[in-house]
């Protein structure tokens, strides 16, 4: 059985990992680390990564970026295989994952749902196929009114796949409203929009002449992200210090 520690135990993701985590017979929560010293299962819980004298084999973090660095520092220390799924990280934070990931197996991606995984690909062979036909594309994603971050992380990895597809010569454009001019046939246009309780919705739109292909993700429950995060956590546990995505646990690379 994995042992795993849950960082960011005490959130809305801290609740649906722990609730998956507990109808499953091969990964058990060891412990949890939150700010707020709140979680929602039997395993005791810590503010923070020093006063936790629990091992594991992977660390599953739903936290936040503030919270990043002292992951990354735990991990970095102990070499514990971590799923990391925090989004809007800084270019420093970034580079700190990077370098973590030379003494251990870091997981990291901007959606934990294996369909967003899934689309990602498709993306990237609908852009080889239509881009070059004169299709823009656009990006229309949907979440919460409590979401801090906008685009969402999954919107940007959506964006770049297309732009990695064709040779990343695309730029993107999060706002039109202070310009009057025409679409920049490579510029792949990403619009947000944040109300009630949506727990995500990714449109990747193809736009040609007298055509439109959409290929679409609906998220109807953090369960999709709860899944994901625990196959990624099983996949993680006993490799080899790297940079890890879903699309290794999928079998798409």
């Amino acid at each position: 059985m994995i042992r795993m520690i849950l960082h960011g135990c005490g959130g809305a993701m801290g609740r649906a990992v722990t609730e998956m985590a507990e109808s499953r017979e091969d990964i058990s929560i060891v412990a949890g680390i939150d700010i707020t010293g709140k979680g929602w299962g039997e395993y005791p819980v810590y503010t923070s990564f020093a006063d936790c004298g629990e091992t594991a084999d992977a660390v599953v973090d739903f936290a936040s970026a503030k919270a990043v660095d002292g992951l990354l520092d735990y991990c970095g220390r102990t070499k514990t295989p971590v799923v990391l799924c925090t989004t809007g990280l800084s270019e420093e934070q970034q580079r700190r994952v990077e370098e973590t990931a030379g003494t251990a197996a870091v997981l990291q991606s901007a959606n934990m749902s294996l369909g967003v995984n899934l689309l990602l690909k498709l993306v990237e062979a609908g852009a080889r196929a239509l881009a070059p036909a004169g299709f823009d594309i656009e990006i229309v994603e949907k979440h919460h009114s409590r979401k801090l971050d906008a685009p969402s992380g999954t919107a940007i990895a959506l964006a770049e796949a297309a732009n990695r597809a064709m040779g990343d010569a695309y730029h993107y454009v999060y706002d039109r409203s202070g310009r009057r001019q025409k679409r920049d046939p490579r510029e792949i246009g990403i619009s947000s929009v944040r109300g009630g309780s949506i727990v995500g919705e990714h449109d990747v739109i193809f736009a040609g002449m007298d055509e439109i292909v959409t290929l679409s993700h609906t998220a109807f429950s953090r369960s999709i992200f709860a899944k994901g995060a625990l196959e990624a956590a099983v996949f993680l546990a006993g490799k080899e210090p790297g940079l890890y995505s879903m699309a290794d646990v999928l079998g798409l690379q």
